[in-house]
């Protein structure tokens, strides 16, 4: 990874309206490719600077991201690049990722 990573907030937002232009451009798929990825490297970002954990919004929805965000969340776990992840005891919308012990 670059040395020029840039720090990722503490709390990102998955939703593509947050981070993308043009959604009428994009198929449902599409955006929760896009979603991963933007998911990925905030993820990694924070793994780079050593954040103990960090916040996903998903939403509600039909879930379709929530579970996407999910089977991408078990992969890193399975690889041991995070501890653990658990829905936000204050808002279920919410996953927090658990990155160090």
């Amino acid at each position: 990874m670059s040395r020029n990573l840039p720090k990722p907030h503490k709390t990102v937002d998955l939703h593509a309206e947050s981070f993308l232009a043009n959604l009428e451009d994009y198929e449902l798929d599409e955006l929760v490719a896009e979603s991963l990825d933007y998911l990925r490297d905030q993820l990694d970002a924070a793994i780079y600077w050593g954040y103990p954990e960090i916040k996903f919004i998903h939403g509600k929805g039909k879930g379709i991201l929530k579970t996407a965000v999910y089977d991408e969340l078990r992969i890193y776990k399975q690889s041991g690049a995070i501890s653990h992840y658990h829905p936000s005891y204050s808002n279920e919308d919410i996953v927090v990722v658990v990155i160090g012990l």
